[in-house]
């Protein structure tokens, strides 16, 4: 892994106030312990060694989503430059766990940053050739100043945290 690539990413999520937590799989327990808030939603994590506790509601209906504090998705990959996760869409209901709740905490293999964008839209290339064609590039909470001051969390999370998995 480029430790330089993970320096960026760690350096483009501090500028966007976004909670970072580096760990092993034997730590991701207490990690994510640490950021998760309840009730807590989540998408099947596709990790080896990892997986979600049994208070966090997997596949919610939309009335558990809705009254969810805590969203975990995993993402497919980071983009250092910018502080983003993409998060693809699954039959789980990926997109909604990592959109509606206050807090959504977004999970991503260390060897899974790509420095910039150019590497980004190559991965998505492959994903969509793939038949994978649905994804969220979210950078950051939400926020908007359409009417303004500014807002956090008018179309999507008002907090994100990124737990980086470390690669063994």
């Amino acid at each position: 892994m480029d430790t330089e690539v993970v320096a960026e990413f760690e350096s483009s999520l501090r500028r966007l106030d976004v909670g970072r937590t580096k760990t092993t799989t034997d730590g991701f327990d207490d990690a994510l312990a640490d950021v998760v808030s309840r009730p807590a939603v989540g998408a099947p994590l596709p990790f080896d060694g990892v997986s979600l506790p049994d208070e966090v509601t997997v596949s919610p209906t939309p009335a558990e989503l809705e009254a969810s504090a805590t969203g975990v998705t995993a993402a497919s990959f980071a983009i250092a430059s910018y502080g983003s996760v993409v998060i693809r869409a699954t039959p789980e209901g990926t997109e909604p766990v990592s959109l509606f709740p206050d807090r959504h905490v977004a999970v991503v293999r260390e060897s899974d940053i790509v420095p910039g964008m150019t590497e980004a839209f190559e991965r998505l290339g492959e994903e969509i050739r793939a038949g994978r064609d649905s994804a969220v590039i979210a950078t950051g909470p939400s926020a908007t100043a359409d009417m303004g001051s500014l807002v956090r969390g008018a179309h999507g999370p008002k907090d994100v945290q990124v737990v980086v998995l470390t690669d063994r």
